[in-house]
Protein backbone atom coordinates (compact mmCIF):
# COMPACT_ATOMS: atom_id res chain seq x y z
CA UNK A 1 0.00 0.00 0.00
CA UNK A 2 1.49 3.12 -1.01
CA UNK A 3 1.51 6.28 0.74
CA UNK A 4 -1.48 8.02 -1.13
CA UNK A 5 -3.60 5.09 -0.11
CA UNK A 6 -2.62 5.12 3.19
CA UNK A 7 -3.70 8.33 3.29
CA UNK A 8 -6.81 7.98 1.98
CA UNK A 9 -7.48 4.41 4.05
CA UNK A 10 -6.61 6.41 7.15
CA UNK A 11 -8.36 9.26 6.47
CA UNK A 12 -11.46 6.81 5.90
CA UNK A 13 -11.36 5.56 8.99
CA UNK A 14 -11.02 8.76 10.80
CA UNK A 15 -14.46 10.10 8.46
CA UNK A 16 -16.11 7.11 9.69
CA UNK A 17 -15.69 7.23 13.15
CA UNK A 18 -16.82 11.53 12.88
CA UNK A 19 -20.07 11.77 14.45
CA UNK A 20 -22.19 14.16 16.68
CA UNK A 21 -23.81 11.21 18.75
CA UNK A 22 -27.27 12.95 20.24
CA UNK A 23 -30.08 10.55 21.27
CA UNK A 24 -31.62 13.08 22.76
CA UNK A 25 -32.37 16.09 25.52
CA UNK A 26 -32.43 15.39 29.18
CA UNK A 27 -35.63 15.65 30.53
CA UNK A 28 -36.29 14.62 34.00
CA UNK A 29 -39.94 14.66 34.68
CA UNK A 30 -41.58 15.36 39.01
CA UNK A 31 -41.07 11.38 39.23
CA UNK A 32 -37.01 11.89 39.12
CA UNK A 33 -36.70 9.68 35.71
CA UNK A 34 -34.90 10.74 32.99
CA UNK A 35 -37.43 10.59 30.15
CA UNK A 36 -35.18 11.73 27.40
CA UNK A 37 -34.27 8.46 25.78
CA UNK A 38 -37.49 6.79 23.68
CA UNK A 39 -35.83 3.45 24.75
CA UNK A 40 -36.90 4.20 28.29
CA UNK A 41 -40.66 4.63 27.73
CA UNK A 42 -41.04 1.91 24.90
CA UNK A 43 -38.92 -0.77 27.12
CA UNK A 44 -41.00 0.36 30.56
CA UNK A 45 -44.57 0.21 28.58
CA UNK A 46 -43.94 -3.11 26.90
CA UNK A 47 -42.50 -4.77 30.55
CA UNK A 48 -45.69 -3.33 32.21
CA UNK A 49 -48.34 -4.26 29.43
CA UNK A 50 -46.83 -7.92 30.37
CA UNK A 51 -47.03 -7.70 33.88
CA UNK A 52 -50.66 -6.62 33.97
CA UNK A 53 -52.22 -8.68 30.83
CA UNK A 54 -50.63 -12.00 32.66
CA UNK A 55 -51.91 -11.00 36.24
CA UNK A 56 -55.58 -10.22 34.46
CA UNK A 57 -55.08 -13.21 32.02
CA UNK A 58 -52.62 -15.59 34.27
CA UNK A 59 -54.25 -19.07 32.05
CA UNK A 60 -53.77 -17.57 28.65
CA UNK A 61 -50.18 -15.89 29.94
CA UNK A 62 -48.90 -19.60 30.70
CA UNK A 63 -50.66 -21.02 27.58
CA UNK A 64 -48.92 -18.33 25.46
CA UNK A 65 -45.46 -18.98 27.02
CA UNK A 66 -45.58 -22.45 27.35
CA UNK A 67 -46.52 -22.55 23.55
CA UNK A 68 -43.85 -20.26 22.52
CA UNK A 69 -40.97 -21.70 23.71
CA UNK A 70 -42.15 -24.72 22.10
CA UNK A 71 -42.47 -23.02 18.92
CA UNK A 72 -39.07 -21.74 18.99
CA UNK A 73 -37.69 -25.07 19.95
CA UNK A 74 -38.73 -26.53 17.17
CA UNK A 75 -38.15 -23.59 14.37
CA UNK A 76 -35.31 -21.84 15.83
CA UNK A 77 -33.41 -24.39 17.29
CA UNK A 78 -30.47 -24.79 15.02
CA UNK A 79 -30.25 -20.75 15.51
CA UNK A 80 -29.14 -21.18 18.90
CA UNK A 81 -26.67 -24.57 18.78
CA UNK A 82 -25.10 -22.78 15.82
CA UNK A 83 -24.77 -19.49 17.24
CA UNK A 84 -23.71 -20.58 20.36
CA UNK A 85 -20.22 -22.51 18.07
CA UNK A 86 -20.11 -19.42 15.81
CA UNK A 87 -19.21 -16.98 19.22
CA UNK A 88 -16.54 -19.64 20.45
CA UNK A 89 -14.92 -19.83 17.21
CA UNK A 90 -15.03 -15.87 16.64
CA UNK A 91 -13.38 -15.64 20.33
CA UNK A 92 -10.44 -17.83 19.34
CA UNK A 93 -9.67 -16.00 15.88
CA UNK A 94 -9.53 -12.67 18.89
CA UNK A 95 -7.09 -14.23 20.17
CA UNK A 96 -5.33 -15.34 17.61
CA UNK A 97 -5.50 -12.60 15.05
CA UNK A 98 -3.28 -9.27 15.49
CA UNK A 99 -6.36 -7.20 16.77
CA UNK A 100 -5.52 -9.26 19.92
CA UNK A 101 -2.89 -6.58 20.42
CA UNK A 102 -5.17 -3.78 20.48
CA UNK A 103 -5.55 -2.39 24.06
CA UNK A 104 -9.03 -1.39 25.43
CA UNK A 105 -9.01 2.12 26.29
CA UNK A 106 -5.77 3.14 23.79
CA UNK A 107 -2.29 2.08 24.08
CA UNK A 108 -1.76 3.97 27.45
CA UNK A 109 -4.57 3.06 29.08
CA UNK A 110 -4.15 1.11 32.56
CA UNK A 111 -6.12 -1.32 34.32
CA UNK A 112 -7.95 -0.33 36.73
CA UNK A 113 -7.94 -3.37 39.23
CA UNK A 114 -5.64 -5.91 39.96
CA UNK A 115 -6.02 -8.98 38.17
CA UNK A 116 -7.07 -10.89 41.25
CA UNK A 117 -9.76 -8.57 41.65
CA UNK A 118 -10.54 -8.77 37.98
CA UNK A 119 -10.80 -12.32 37.53
CA UNK A 120 -13.21 -12.14 40.90
CA UNK A 121 -15.04 -10.04 39.25
CA UNK A 122 -15.65 -11.50 35.72
CA UNK A 123 -16.61 -14.92 37.03
CA UNK A 124 -19.07 -14.23 40.01
CA UNK A 125 -20.82 -11.49 37.45
CA UNK A 126 -21.75 -14.35 35.12
CA UNK A 127 -23.43 -17.04 37.08
CA UNK A 128 -23.95 -16.28 40.49
CA UNK A 129 -27.85 -17.73 41.09
CA UNK A 130 -27.91 -20.05 38.62
CA UNK A 131 -24.69 -21.86 39.74
CA UNK A 132 -26.38 -22.69 43.13
CA UNK A 133 -29.29 -23.49 41.42
CA UNK A 134 -28.09 -26.29 38.49
CA UNK A 135 -24.75 -27.31 40.26
CA UNK A 136 -26.32 -30.17 41.31
CA UNK A 137 -29.79 -30.81 40.10
CA UNK A 138 -28.84 -30.46 36.54
CA UNK A 139 -25.88 -33.73 35.93
CA UNK A 140 -28.57 -35.65 38.79
CA UNK A 141 -31.05 -35.39 36.36
CA UNK A 142 -29.57 -36.45 32.98
CA UNK A 143 -27.62 -39.22 35.24
CA UNK A 144 -30.97 -40.21 36.93
CA UNK A 145 -32.81 -39.57 33.11
CA UNK A 146 -35.14 -37.13 34.86
CA UNK A 147 -34.19 -34.75 32.63
CA UNK A 148 -33.86 -36.45 29.79
CA UNK A 149 -30.35 -37.85 28.60
CA UNK A 150 -27.52 -36.07 26.43
CA UNK A 151 -27.15 -38.24 23.15
CA UNK A 152 -29.74 -40.79 24.38
CA UNK A 153 -26.95 -42.52 27.01
CA UNK A 154 -28.83 -45.00 29.47
CA UNK A 155 -29.05 -43.16 32.75
CA UNK A 156 -27.36 -44.98 36.36
CA UNK A 157 -23.99 -46.25 34.41
CA UNK A 158 -20.74 -44.79 35.06
CA UNK A 159 -20.90 -43.47 31.07
CA UNK A 160 -24.37 -41.67 32.70
CA UNK A 161 -22.04 -39.96 34.75
CA UNK A 162 -19.38 -38.97 32.47
CA UNK A 163 -22.26 -37.77 29.79
CA UNK A 164 -23.66 -35.78 32.95
CA UNK A 165 -20.84 -33.90 34.03
CA UNK A 166 -19.55 -32.97 30.41
CA UNK A 167 -23.26 -31.80 29.68
CA UNK A 168 -23.23 -29.64 32.49
CA UNK A 169 -20.11 -28.26 31.78
CA UNK A 170 -21.38 -27.74 27.80
CA UNK A 171 -24.11 -25.71 29.32
CA UNK A 172 -22.11 -23.83 31.40
CA UNK A 173 -17.98 -23.42 30.18
CA UNK A 174 -16.73 -21.83 26.87
CA UNK A 175 -20.05 -21.41 25.15
CA UNK A 176 -21.76 -18.87 27.25
CA UNK A 177 -18.32 -17.18 28.30
CA UNK A 178 -18.08 -16.80 24.57
CA UNK A 179 -21.31 -15.09 24.45
CA UNK A 180 -20.51 -12.52 26.69
CA UNK A 181 -16.81 -12.33 25.65
CA UNK A 182 -18.20 -10.84 22.67
CA UNK A 183 -20.89 -8.07 24.33
CA UNK A 184 -18.45 -7.14 26.80
CA UNK A 185 -15.38 -6.74 24.00
CA UNK A 186 -17.90 -4.50 21.86
CA UNK A 187 -18.90 -2.44 24.69
CA UNK A 188 -15.61 -1.75 26.10
CA UNK A 189 -14.17 -1.43 22.57
CA UNK A 190 -16.50 1.31 21.26
CA UNK A 191 -16.96 2.99 24.55
CA UNK A 192 -13.08 3.39 25.53
CA UNK A 193 -11.48 3.32 22.31
CA UNK A 194 -14.40 5.13 20.09
CA UNK A 195 -15.56 7.24 22.53
CA UNK A 196 -18.92 6.39 22.24
CA UNK A 197 -22.20 6.11 25.14
CA UNK A 198 -22.22 2.93 26.69
CA UNK A 199 -25.00 1.18 25.13
CA UNK A 200 -26.03 -1.70 23.03
CA UNK A 201 -25.87 0.46 20.28
CA UNK A 202 -22.57 1.72 20.01
CA UNK A 203 -21.55 -1.56 18.81
CA UNK A 204 -23.33 -1.52 15.89
CA UNK A 205 -22.01 2.12 14.63
CA UNK A 206 -19.71 0.58 11.82
CA UNK A 207 -22.81 -1.06 10.10
CA UNK A 208 -25.06 1.65 11.11
CA UNK A 209 -23.47 4.53 11.24
CA UNK A 210 -25.03 7.60 12.71
CA UNK A 211 -28.54 6.06 12.16
CA UNK A 212 -27.38 4.04 15.55
CA UNK A 213 -28.63 7.42 17.51
CA UNK A 214 -31.99 7.11 15.46
CA UNK A 215 -34.37 4.67 15.36
CA UNK A 216 -33.00 1.33 14.63
CA UNK A 217 -30.66 2.15 17.71
CA UNK A 218 -33.41 2.81 19.78
CA UNK A 219 -35.25 -0.97 18.60
CA UNK A 220 -31.12 -2.65 19.44
CA UNK A 221 -31.51 -0.68 22.96
CA UNK A 222 -34.81 -1.94 23.46
CA UNK A 223 -34.33 -5.41 22.49
CA UNK A 224 -31.22 -5.37 25.19
CA UNK A 225 -33.47 -3.87 27.98
CA UNK A 226 -36.02 -6.70 27.31
CA UNK A 227 -33.69 -9.68 27.38
CA UNK A 228 -31.74 -8.31 29.86
CA UNK A 229 -35.23 -8.06 32.11
CA UNK A 230 -36.39 -11.43 31.18
CA UNK A 231 -32.74 -13.10 31.74
CA UNK A 232 -32.57 -11.39 34.96
CA UNK A 233 -36.30 -12.45 36.00
CA UNK A 234 -35.08 -16.05 35.48
CA UNK A 235 -32.53 -15.94 37.37
CA UNK A 236 -34.35 -14.06 40.58
CA UNK A 237 -37.42 -16.39 40.32
CA UNK A 238 -34.65 -19.70 40.10
CA UNK A 239 -33.34 -17.82 43.50
CA UNK A 240 -36.80 -17.65 45.07
CA UNK A 241 -37.86 -20.64 44.28
CA UNK A 242 -34.18 -22.17 45.81
CA UNK A 243 -35.17 -19.91 48.95
CA UNK A 244 -38.15 -21.01 49.66
CA UNK A 245 -37.40 -24.69 49.27
CA UNK A 246 -34.43 -24.00 51.55
CA UNK A 247 -36.34 -22.64 54.47
CA UNK A 248 -38.89 -25.47 54.07
CA UNK A 249 -35.89 -28.17 53.97
CA UNK A 250 -34.70 -26.52 57.65
CA UNK A 251 -37.39 -25.14 59.08
CA UNK A 252 -39.88 -26.54 57.25
CA UNK A 253 -41.72 -23.49 56.14
CA UNK A 254 -43.98 -24.20 53.49
CA UNK A 255 -42.18 -23.38 50.32
CA UNK A 256 -44.95 -22.58 47.97
CA UNK A 257 -45.99 -19.26 45.94
CA UNK A 258 -46.54 -17.09 48.56
CA UNK A 259 -43.09 -17.31 50.36
CA UNK A 260 -41.47 -17.16 47.05
CA UNK A 261 -43.11 -13.96 46.23
CA UNK A 262 -42.62 -13.13 50.29
CA UNK A 263 -38.91 -13.81 49.29
CA UNK A 264 -39.08 -11.34 46.53
CA UNK A 265 -40.83 -8.31 48.13
CA UNK A 266 -37.90 -8.33 50.76
CA UNK A 267 -35.00 -9.29 48.82
CA UNK A 268 -35.78 -6.63 46.64
CA UNK A 269 -36.44 -4.03 49.44
CA UNK A 270 -32.72 -5.10 50.03
CA UNK A 271 -31.58 -4.55 46.67
CA UNK A 272 -33.07 -1.26 46.83
CA UNK A 273 -31.01 0.06 49.60
CA UNK A 274 -28.48 -1.18 47.86
CA UNK A 275 -29.14 0.82 45.19
CA UNK A 276 -29.33 4.10 47.10
CA UNK A 277 -25.98 3.21 48.78
CA UNK A 278 -24.42 3.28 44.85
CA UNK A 279 -21.83 0.51 43.76
CA UNK A 280 -19.04 1.22 46.64
CA UNK A 281 -21.63 1.05 48.97
CA UNK A 282 -23.50 -1.59 47.68
CA UNK A 283 -22.77 -3.57 45.11
CA UNK A 284 -19.12 -3.84 45.87
CA UNK A 285 -19.50 -4.94 49.52
CA UNK A 286 -22.47 -7.34 48.79
CA UNK A 287 -20.22 -8.96 45.75
CA UNK A 288 -17.30 -9.25 48.41
CA UNK A 289 -19.48 -10.94 50.90
CA UNK A 290 -20.53 -13.43 47.89
CA UNK A 291 -17.03 -14.47 46.98
CA UNK A 292 -16.66 -15.08 50.48
CA UNK A 293 -19.62 -17.49 51.46
CA UNK A 294 -18.94 -18.96 48.05
CA UNK A 295 -15.28 -19.90 48.71
CA UNK A 296 -16.44 -21.38 52.38
CA UNK A 297 -19.32 -23.52 50.46
CA UNK A 298 -17.11 -24.61 48.10
CA UNK A 299 -14.27 -25.59 50.47
CA UNK A 300 -16.46 -27.51 52.31
CA UNK A 301 -18.41 -29.88 49.64
CA UNK A 302 -14.59 -30.04 48.48
CA UNK A 303 -13.50 -31.38 51.85
CA UNK A 304 -16.59 -33.47 52.70
CA UNK A 305 -17.73 -34.88 49.79
CA UNK A 306 -13.59 -36.44 49.89
CA UNK A 307 -10.62 -35.09 48.19
CA UNK A 308 -9.75 -38.49 46.47
CA UNK A 309 -13.55 -38.68 45.05
CA UNK A 310 -13.05 -34.46 43.93
CA UNK A 311 -9.48 -35.37 42.11
CA UNK A 312 -11.49 -37.88 40.21
CA UNK A 313 -14.50 -36.18 39.43
CA UNK A 314 -12.10 -33.64 38.33
CA UNK A 315 -10.97 -35.89 35.47
CA UNK A 316 -14.22 -37.13 34.96
CA UNK A 317 -15.55 -33.99 34.22
CA UNK A 318 -12.76 -32.26 32.47
CA UNK A 319 -12.42 -35.63 29.95
CA UNK A 320 -15.94 -36.05 29.26
CA UNK A 321 -16.46 -32.00 28.49
CA UNK A 322 -14.11 -32.42 25.50
CA UNK A 323 -15.37 -35.80 24.42
CA UNK A 324 -19.09 -34.65 24.13
CA UNK A 325 -18.34 -31.03 23.55
CA UNK A 326 -18.57 -31.92 19.27
CA UNK A 327 -21.69 -34.43 19.29
CA UNK A 328 -23.74 -31.93 21.44
CA UNK A 329 -22.45 -28.69 19.46
CA UNK A 330 -24.41 -30.53 16.30
CA UNK A 331 -27.85 -29.08 15.45
CA UNK A 332 -28.77 -32.07 12.96
CA UNK A 333 -29.66 -35.02 13.39
CA UNK A 334 -30.75 -35.05 17.21
CA UNK A 335 -32.53 -38.00 18.69
CA UNK A 336 -32.21 -36.73 22.47
CA UNK A 337 -35.05 -34.51 22.20
CA UNK A 338 -36.64 -34.10 25.75
CA UNK A 339 -32.38 -33.35 26.53
CA UNK A 340 -31.43 -31.27 23.29
CA UNK A 341 -34.65 -28.76 23.54
CA UNK A 342 -35.45 -29.00 27.07
CA UNK A 343 -32.37 -27.70 28.36
CA UNK A 344 -29.71 -26.51 25.48
CA UNK A 345 -31.51 -24.22 23.98
CA UNK A 346 -33.16 -23.06 27.03
CA UNK A 347 -29.68 -22.39 28.41
CA UNK A 348 -28.48 -20.80 25.36
CA UNK A 349 -31.67 -18.23 25.37
CA UNK A 350 -30.66 -17.59 28.91
CA UNK A 351 -26.98 -16.56 28.33
CA UNK A 352 -28.23 -14.69 25.25
CA UNK A 353 -30.78 -12.48 27.55
CA UNK A 354 -28.51 -12.34 30.23
CA UNK A 355 -25.21 -10.92 28.24
CA UNK A 356 -26.12 -7.59 28.11
CA UNK A 357 -25.90 -7.51 31.77
CA UNK A 358 -22.91 -9.42 32.66
CA UNK A 359 -20.96 -7.56 29.23
CA UNK A 360 -21.77 -4.50 29.90
CA UNK A 361 -20.36 -5.22 33.82
CA UNK A 362 -17.21 -6.84 32.49
CA UNK A 363 -16.63 -4.07 30.06
CA UNK A 364 -16.89 -1.63 32.42
CA UNK A 365 -14.06 -3.41 34.66
CA UNK A 366 -11.75 -4.12 31.96
CA UNK A 367 -10.27 -0.73 30.68
CA UNK A 368 -6.42 -1.39 30.13
CA UNK A 369 -6.98 -5.08 28.97
CA UNK A 370 -5.49 -5.67 25.34
CA UNK A 371 -8.68 -8.10 23.70
CA UNK A 372 -6.07 -10.79 23.84
CA UNK A 373 -6.10 -10.42 27.27
CA UNK A 374 -9.78 -10.18 28.06
CA UNK A 375 -11.29 -12.66 25.85
CA UNK A 376 -8.53 -15.48 27.15
CA UNK A 377 -9.57 -14.09 30.64
CA UNK A 378 -13.06 -13.87 30.23
CA UNK A 379 -13.43 -17.72 28.33
CA UNK A 380 -10.73 -19.66 30.64
CA UNK A 381 -10.74 -18.20 34.40
CA UNK A 382 -14.44 -18.79 34.86
CA UNK A 383 -14.24 -22.42 32.65
CA UNK A 384 -11.83 -23.69 35.16
CA UNK A 385 -13.20 -21.89 38.12
CA UNK A 386 -16.81 -23.61 37.18
CA UNK A 387 -15.19 -27.15 36.37
CA UNK A 388 -14.23 -27.35 40.23
CA UNK A 389 -17.73 -25.94 41.16
CA UNK A 390 -19.62 -28.65 39.19
CA UNK A 391 -17.33 -31.19 39.89
CA UNK A 392 -17.58 -30.49 43.33
CA UNK A 393 -21.23 -30.38 43.87
CA UNK A 394 -22.56 -32.32 40.85
CA UNK A 395 -19.66 -35.04 40.96
CA UNK A 396 -21.04 -35.38 45.16
CA UNK A 397 -24.80 -35.22 43.69
CA UNK A 398 -23.88 -38.03 41.19
CA UNK A 399 -21.92 -39.75 43.54
CA UNK A 400 -25.02 -39.63 46.29
CA UNK A 401 -27.64 -40.87 43.37
CA UNK A 402 -25.02 -43.69 42.11
CA UNK A 403 -24.71 -45.37 46.18
CA UNK A 404 -28.26 -44.76 46.42
CA UNK A 405 -27.53 -42.52 49.29
CA UNK A 406 -29.97 -40.26 50.12
CA UNK A 407 -33.05 -38.75 48.13
CA UNK A 408 -31.05 -38.01 45.04
CA UNK A 409 -31.21 -41.28 44.73
CA UNK A 410 -34.91 -41.19 43.73
CA UNK A 411 -33.90 -38.71 40.83
CA UNK A 412 -34.68 -34.76 40.97
CA UNK A 413 -38.56 -34.21 41.76
CA UNK A 414 -38.01 -30.71 42.72
CA UNK A 415 -35.11 -28.87 40.95
CA UNK A 416 -34.75 -26.31 43.72
CA UNK A 417 -34.81 -29.14 46.64
CA UNK A 418 -31.72 -31.08 44.84
CA UNK A 419 -28.57 -28.74 46.57
CA UNK A 420 -30.04 -29.01 50.16
CA UNK A 421 -30.24 -32.94 49.51
CA UNK A 422 -26.93 -32.89 48.75
CA UNK A 423 -26.14 -31.15 51.55
CA UNK A 424 -27.85 -33.28 53.74
CA UNK A 425 -25.34 -36.41 53.88
CA UNK A 426 -22.99 -34.47 54.18
CA UNK A 427 -21.64 -32.82 57.77
CA UNK A 428 -22.85 -30.19 59.37
CA UNK A 429 -26.02 -29.75 57.43
CA UNK A 430 -28.25 -27.32 58.92
CA UNK A 431 -25.07 -24.69 58.89
CA UNK A 432 -23.92 -25.32 55.17
CA UNK A 433 -28.08 -25.13 54.57
CA UNK A 434 -28.29 -21.95 56.23
CA UNK A 435 -25.31 -20.77 54.41
CA UNK A 436 -26.63 -21.97 50.75
CA UNK A 437 -30.00 -20.08 51.72
CA UNK A 438 -28.34 -16.79 52.92
CA UNK A 439 -25.59 -17.02 49.36
CA UNK A 440 -28.70 -16.88 47.16
CA UNK A 441 -30.40 -14.71 48.82
CA UNK A 442 -27.18 -12.01 48.28
CA UNK A 443 -26.76 -13.28 44.90
CA UNK A 444 -30.15 -12.44 44.67
CA UNK A 445 -29.83 -8.92 45.82
CA UNK A 446 -26.56 -8.18 43.50
CA UNK A 447 -27.67 -9.80 40.80
CA UNK A 448 -30.92 -6.82 41.00
CA UNK A 449 -28.94 -3.98 41.96
CA UNK A 450 -26.20 -4.78 38.92
CA UNK A 451 -28.84 -5.43 36.38
CA UNK A 452 -31.01 -2.13 37.27
CA UNK A 453 -27.93 -0.26 37.17
CA UNK A 454 -26.91 -2.04 33.69
CA UNK A 455 -30.54 -1.49 32.15
CA UNK A 456 -30.54 2.24 33.89
CA UNK A 457 -27.82 2.77 31.48
CA UNK A 458 -29.07 1.66 28.63
CA UNK A 459 -32.48 3.42 29.05
CA UNK A 460 -30.60 6.70 29.72
CA UNK A 461 -28.50 6.78 26.58
CA UNK A 462 -25.41 5.00 28.21
CA UNK A 463 -25.40 7.75 31.24
CA UNK A 464 -23.89 6.42 34.34
CA UNK A 465 -25.46 9.41 36.26
CA UNK A 466 -28.84 8.94 35.13
CA UNK A 467 -31.57 10.16 38.27
CA UNK A 468 -31.52 7.52 41.30
CA UNK A 469 -34.86 7.37 41.16
CA UNK A 470 -34.67 5.36 37.53
CA UNK A 471 -32.37 2.73 39.36
CA UNK A 472 -35.30 2.24 41.96
CA UNK A 473 -37.66 1.68 39.39
CA UNK A 474 -35.97 -0.56 37.30
CA UNK A 475 -35.17 -2.63 40.82
CA UNK A 476 -38.56 -2.82 41.39
CA UNK A 477 -39.58 -3.81 37.96
CA UNK A 478 -37.16 -6.51 38.12
CA UNK A 479 -38.73 -8.22 40.94
CA UNK A 480 -42.50 -7.76 39.83
CA UNK A 481 -41.67 -9.38 36.18
CA UNK A 482 -40.34 -12.36 38.81
CA UNK A 483 -43.08 -12.56 40.95
CA UNK A 484 -45.43 -11.98 37.94
CA UNK A 485 -43.65 -15.64 35.94
CA UNK A 486 -43.51 -17.12 38.97
CA UNK A 487 -47.19 -16.53 39.45
CA UNK A 488 -48.41 -17.44 35.91
CA UNK A 489 -46.64 -20.44 35.88
CA UNK A 490 -48.29 -21.80 39.29
CA UNK A 491 -46.79 -25.61 39.76
CA UNK A 492 -45.25 -25.28 36.52
CA UNK A 493 -43.14 -21.90 36.98
CA UNK A 494 -40.13 -23.13 36.15
CA UNK A 495 -41.27 -23.37 32.44
CA UNK A 496 -42.32 -20.50 32.57
CA UNK A 497 -39.01 -18.97 34.04
CA UNK A 498 -37.39 -20.48 30.89
CA UNK A 499 -40.26 -19.38 28.87
CA UNK A 500 -39.78 -16.00 29.75
CA UNK A 501 -35.93 -16.30 28.69
CA UNK A 502 -36.67 -18.08 25.41
CA UNK A 503 -38.98 -15.86 24.18
CA UNK A 504 -36.61 -12.35 24.27
CA UNK A 505 -33.55 -14.70 23.47
CA UNK A 506 -34.57 -15.39 20.23
CA UNK A 507 -34.39 -11.82 18.64
CA UNK A 508 -31.00 -10.85 20.26
CA UNK A 509 -29.49 -14.21 19.05
CA UNK A 510 -29.44 -12.42 15.45
CA UNK A 511 -28.42 -9.05 17.11
CA UNK A 512 -25.41 -10.58 18.93
CA UNK A 513 -24.28 -12.20 15.72
CA UNK A 514 -24.52 -8.85 13.84
CA UNK A 515 -22.30 -7.72 16.61
CA UNK A 516 -19.55 -9.84 15.84
CA UNK A 517 -19.60 -8.69 11.89
CA UNK A 518 -19.54 -4.64 13.61
CA UNK A 519 -17.18 -5.37 16.02
CA UNK A 520 -14.59 -7.09 13.94
CA UNK A 521 -15.06 -4.15 11.37
CA UNK A 522 -14.32 -1.90 14.48
CA UNK A 523 -11.00 -3.64 15.34
CA UNK A 524 -9.90 -3.80 11.61
CA UNK A 525 -9.82 -0.10 11.24
CA UNK A 526 -8.23 0.58 14.50
CA UNK A 527 -5.58 -1.92 13.67
CA UNK A 528 -4.75 -0.06 10.45
CA UNK A 529 -4.76 3.52 12.45
CA UNK A 530 -1.89 1.89 14.97
CA UNK A 531 -0.22 0.45 11.75
CA UNK A 532 -0.26 3.26 9.42
CA UNK A 533 -1.30 6.42 11.92
CA UNK A 534 -0.55 5.47 15.41
CA UNK A 535 -1.02 8.81 16.69
CA UNK A 536 -4.61 9.15 15.66
CA UNK A 537 -5.72 5.45 17.19
CA UNK A 538 -7.18 5.71 20.21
Amino acid sequence: MNDENVEAKVEEIEQRYETDYKIGDQNVNPLGLDLHNPVFVTSALLILLFVVGSLVFPEQANSALGATRVWIGEVFDWVFLSAGSVFVLFCIALILLPVGSIRIGGVDAKPDYSVLSWFSMLFAAGMGIGLMFWSVAEPVGYFTEWFGTPLNIEGGTEAAKAAALGATMYHWGLHPWAIYAVVGLSLAFFTYNKGMPLTIRSTFYPLLGDRVWGPFGHVIDTLAVLATMFGLATSLGLGAQQAASGLSFLFGIDGGLNTQIAIIVVVTTVALISVMRGIDGGVKVLSNINMGMAVLLLLFVMVAGGLIALVSNIGTTVSAYAQYMLPLSNPFGREDDTFYHGWTIFFWAWWISWSPFVGMFIARVSRGRTVRQFVTAVLLIPTLVTILWMSAFGGTGVDQAMAEVGALAGGISDSSLALFQMLENLPFTAITSLLAIVLVMVFFVTSSDSGSLVIDSITSGGKTDAPQSQRLFWATIEGLVAGVLLAVGGVAALQALQAGAVSTGLPFVFVLLAMCVSLAIGLHHERVLLKFAPEKAA
